[in-house]
């Protein structure tokens, strides 16, 4: 026995000094010291010794165990400075060189329109509601007093999806409906969203584009208090000296209804308007949005009694006034997602 443990010092300290990689290493520390190594193969014949010998034999191979083990812990700590410093040296990393900017992301300029918008109006107390952009017909056209022959029904302006009466929804008055039905007055609430119709892309339309619906529903509500609240919008959004006027229009959901426009911000608007002017075209006028109090059919579609609570509401397209604000006249800038463009933005 003894003869062996020399020979497996002399061996194991060879391979130990010839290892040049710390799983190479590994492998001989299990080939001779593991569970199955080569010295507990020895040790397990220690039962065969005289016993006379057995306690030198016992400490013969305690004596080879702790010189393997210092062994491998001096050429393990030589292969992982080897390695730490062949890391700093293929990995080096000139910090005298520029570094790389790596390009922020932002608001895209329709959200941001639309987020200053809806701070306008939370500001007069109204609060935010989102609704599903997949629609049924109730909540997009007939709780909405919409007649069923009425051509916003048609697939002309409608996208309908196949098998059933669903619909990409043509406004955000949809929510509208779903407020009232779950809520009771008073209510105060805006709505912003994606709406949808079969436009062609042009500069001036979209067959996706944003909206953004308010409507108020209280007792002793007025046209005048839908003028207000519209006023004070319009010139918190585009100055105080912003011209508003009020002209008639029809609309199915709202009697009797409003269009709104303001002064054009491009030439001198309504007192001096310029005939060349490419935003408003010479009139002065720029149309904003459309307004009116809410029909008494769709009160009663929703559960109220229009003897007892009167409501207003009011739409605009987030796109058209972003055109506006920004002095631009093509629509499509903002769906192309050219960066180019989108970088002129970084709010």
């Amino acid at each position: 026995m003894r003869a062996e443990l020399a020979g497996l010092r002399e061996s194991a300290l060879a391979e130990i000094a010839a290892c040049h990689s710390e799983g190479e290493l590994e492998a001989v520390r299990v080939r001779y010291l593991g569970k199955k190594g080569s010295l507990n193969a020895i040790l397990r014949g220690l039962g065969a010794q005289p016993p006379a010998e057995r306690p030198a034999m016992g400490a013969l191979a305690n004596e080879v165990k702790e010189a393997l083990v210092a062994q491998l812990d001096a050429r393990g700590g030589a292969l992982a400075a080897a390695r730490l410093a062949r890391g700093l040296t293929e990995n080096r990393v000139d910090v005298t060189l520029p570094g790389r900017t790596r390009p922020r992301g932002h608001v895209h300029p329709l959200r941001a329109v639309e987020e200053e918008v809806v701070d306008v109006f939370v500001s007069m107390g109204f609060r935010v509601a989102e609704g599903p952009e997949i629609e049924d017909d109730f909540h997009n056209f007939g709780a909405l007093n919409f007649p069923p022959d009425h051509p916003a029904r048609d697939t002309q302006d409608t996208l309908f999806l196949a098998g059933d009466d669903r619909l990409l929804r043509t406004h955000t008055s949809p929510v509208q409906i779903r407020e009232m039905r779950r809520s009771k007055p008073p209510l105060r609430v805006v709505v912003p969203g994606t709406v949808y119709r079969r436009d062609e892309l042009d500069p001036t339309h979209s067959p996706m584009f944003q909206q953004i619906e308010g409507f108020m529903v209280d007792e002793h509500v007025t046209f005048a208090n839908l003028k207000g609240v519209v006023v004070h919008f319009l010139r918190r959004l585009f100055g105080p000296a912003t011209g508003v006027r009020f002209q008639p229009t029809f609309f199915p959901f709202t009697e009797p209804s409003a269009q709104f426009d303001i002064s054009c911000n491009a030439c001198g608007g309504s007192d001096a308007p310029d005939p060349a002017c490419r935003v408003c075209r010479g009139r002065g006028w720029l149309e904003i949005g459309g307004s009116g109090m809410i029909h008494p059919n769709v009160l009663r579609a929703v559960g109220y009694d229009p003897e007892v609570v009167q409501g207003f509401a009011f739409g605009l397209g987030i796109d058209r006034i972003a055109l506006l604000r920004y002095g631009l006249d093509d629509l499509r800038l903002f769906y192309d997602n050219d960066l180019r463009f989108l970088g002129q933005f970084p709010f």
